[in-house]
């Protein structure tokens, strides 16, 4: 009897690299988006090296965090990979982020390094970073060599050359798996972001599931156009690619002809994405005239999605498979999932049931669970559980209880057969084209502005979107800023994701007893001028 290999038996991502170099070595690991960078599983390995012998030489002790702050490209994964030999951990950061949230990120994580880009869609990443104060980044290392700013990748890549392979071996057998891999943030309640912590033994085991569920397999050709500074990208994108053998090919930017056209001509046939991803090509004038006929499996989430789209993404997009989930940052980005025979009915309107090895139940608020069909907050418990807030006691206790179930903050209902249904958010978390928003980080930042007294922050329906944000303020004494102003100051200051759409000035908030905003109430208002009542 021939016992099937689990990727996870390696025990760490630097290990993994090693195995997948020799186990498919006859294989194409990265092809970039320009063409002209193919590298093959074979040569994987000696890039890692190299790439780790270069954060050696940097200074890099095992432990030490280092910040990427890139768009998705081949030299973002080679980073990740090396600093991940020589013992360090990933940080990745949004590449929408201003200066502010990554320098808080950055400071926040204490970053040695910042691995990032010199200018990207108009925004000059080396110029930002190098704006703030960084307490801890000692060296800025720029991906495309473009800036005169930062060491250019080649350059830092050379000065490792004087470290030895063996110090390299050294690295990677002294990394346990129970060992940090990454510390990817998420903002929260508290409105400031939190580090979450997860090892190397918790990703490569919750990804051998996700790969399996989904069916990604040796050869597969996976466009990844999810951001890699997301566990959508990273560990179920080019990780997973490389769990299984399959070809990662990073895009940069979602556009919808660039992205038809790379389906057709790099015989793509693994595309995961947001709901709107497929809404959008779906819509788009030119559709019939590429050959997606190569398309096998698509993996997608983080917003309602309709019955009829999983049907159009069958018949007219040819996806054979198509698979949803639901997971969070602190839950290693995976929870819950469908399976490929799912009927659409229950691929469309539930996440799915629990991983193996993992508890998910939904509860009430005495921590009992509820009966299935009752709605109550959905709770996780297993071994994808994040080890904790990074140097945040306080609110790894209020998120994690004694018993080790993690508290989502997401309110489901469970079927009879164990299928989850996210009904609302506790948190009041919002999925704007399938980014998370958090309506108190916006609200802490919309307190910068110099004329905002109160304010309070939803998300409201968007046919496009799924979800934007909608600002309500109360101003300062004296002249009230126009909807215009506050929108454009937001444009400034922050991602553009979190940019509230709509802004309403008003003369206070709505409070209850104990001054909290009655945000149920400005709903109902929004809901009022939608329907006309």
């Amino acid at each position: 009897m021939v016992t099937e290999f689990r990727p996870s038996s390696v025990g760490t991502i630097p290990r993994l690299v090693l195995d997948s170099s020799e186990r498919y070595a006859d294989l194409h690991a990265f092809e970039s988006e320009d063409g002209k960078t193919t590298i093959r599983f074979s040569d994987l390995a000696q890039a890692m090296e190299r790439s780790a012998k270069a954060f050696i030489a940097a200074g890099l002790e095992p432990g030490d965090r280092v910040g990427i702050w890139a768009h998705n490209c081949i030299e973002w994964m080679l980073a990740a990979i090396g600093l991940q030999a020589a013992g360090g951990v990933l940080v990745p950061l949004n590449t929408r982020f201003k200066g502010p949230e990554a320098a808080y990120i950055l400071n926040k994580s204490g970053a040695k390094l910042l691995v990032t880009t010199g200018e990207f869609l108009g925004t000059r990443y080396v110029d930002l970073a190098r704006a703030q104060t960084l307490d801890t980044v000692e060296q800025i290392v720029d991906l495309l060599g473009e800036s005169g700013e930062a060491t250019a990748w080649e350059d830092f890549l050379r000065a490792g050359d004087g470290v030895t392979a063996e110090e390299v071996t050294s690295r990677i057998d002294a990394i346990e798996p129970d060992q940090l891999s990454d510390i990817l943030f998420t903002s929260g309640t508290t409105g400031k972001p939190k580090g979450a912590m997860c090892t190397h033994e918790q990703v490569l085991r919750g990804y051998e599931s996700w790969t399996k569920v989904v069916g990604l397999t040796k050869g597969d050709r996976y466009l990844v156009v999810n951001p890699f500074f997301h566990a959508f990208g990273y560990k179920s994108g080019w990780l997973s690619c490389i769990l299984r053998g399959a070809t990662c090919l990073p895009h940069a930017v979602f556009d919808v002809p660039a992205v038809l056209s790379r389906v057709a001509a790099d015989k793509i046939s693994v595309l995961p994405g947001p709901p709107t991803l497929y809404q959008s090509i779906l819509m788009h004038p030119d559709l019939e005239k590429f050959d997606l006929s190569c398309l096998r499996l698509s993996v997608t989430g983080a917003a309602a999605i309709p019955v009829e789209l999983v049907h159009r993404m069958r018949a007219e997009l040819g996806f054979e498979t198509v698979v949803t989930g639901y997971g969070l940052t602190e839950a290693c980005g995976i929870a819950t999932m469908c399976r490929a025979g799912d009927d659409p009915e229950i691929i469309a309107t539930t996440a799915g049931r629990a991983i193996d090895d993992v508890e998910v139940i939904c509860i009430d608020e005495n921590g009992a669970e509820v009966p299935r069909g009752t709605a109550g907050e959905v709770v996780i418990r297993g071994y994808n559980v994040m080890k904790g807030y990074f140097e945040d006691e306080e609110q790894t206790r209020d998120t994690i209880d004694e018993d080790g179930w993690l508290h989502t903050g997401d309110i489901g209902v469970m079927s009879p057969e164990g299928n989850l249904r996210i009904t609302d958010r506790v948190k009041d978390m919002f999925i704007m084209g399938g980014f998370n928003c958090y309506p108190a980080e916006i609200e802490g930042m919309l307190f910068g502005h110099p004329n905002v007294g109160q304010v309070a922050v939803i998300g409201v329906p968007d046919e496009r979107m799924g979800e934007v944000g909608m600002a309500f303020i109360v101003p300062e004494p004296g002249t009230p800023p126009t909807q215009e102003e506050i929108i454009e100051w937001c444009r400034e200051n922050m991602a553009n994701y979190k940019v509230p759409r709509y802004v309403e000035v008003l003369d206070e908030l709505p409070m209850n007893a104990s001054g909290k905003v009655q945000k149920f109430i400005l709903r109902e208002r929004v809901e009022k001028v939608v329907s006309g009542k």
